[in-house]
């Protein structure tokens, strides 16, 4: 997966960039095969809009693009830098989990209509 991180307003360490990188591992086991053709644009930041002494200063945003397919796009707001990287990852994950769930039940059940229609040409 080609991973592409953008900062806003903040300047990114070593140790951000690590948790990241190993946070952003396990969204590969929901694109397949096509792991050489995703891209995962990353943006970390802190919110502008938002005062500067407030809670919920820092922002993550992850898109994940699947040619062919609609985008997969999720932003969150929190306190820290990991805790925004946390949330944003798991709605990204439970976006791509619904989507593989909805191919394989979209597969299996054309894959039983097939089934179905051979069946009926044999007799």
């Amino acid at each position: 997966m080609n991973i592409r991180t953008k900062t806003t307003d903040y300047e990114i360490t070593p140790e951000v960039e690590e948790y990241l990188a190993q946070k952003l591992e396990t969204l590969e086991k929901f694109v397949g095969d096509k792991t050489d053709i995703v891209r995962c644009e990353v943006e970390i930041g802190r919110d502008a809009g938002r005062p500067r002494h407030g809670a919920n200063i820092y922002f993550a945003e992850i898109r994940v693009i699947i040619p062919g397919e609609v985008d997969v796009y999720a932003r969150n707001n929190s306190e820290s830098v990991n805790g925004a990287v946390d949330d944003v990852k798991a709605e990204v994950e439970r976006q791509l989990r619904k989507r593989k769930r909805r191919e394989m039940h979209f597969a299996r059940r054309m894959g039983a209509r097939v089934k179905g229609w051979l069946w009926s040409n044999e007799n």
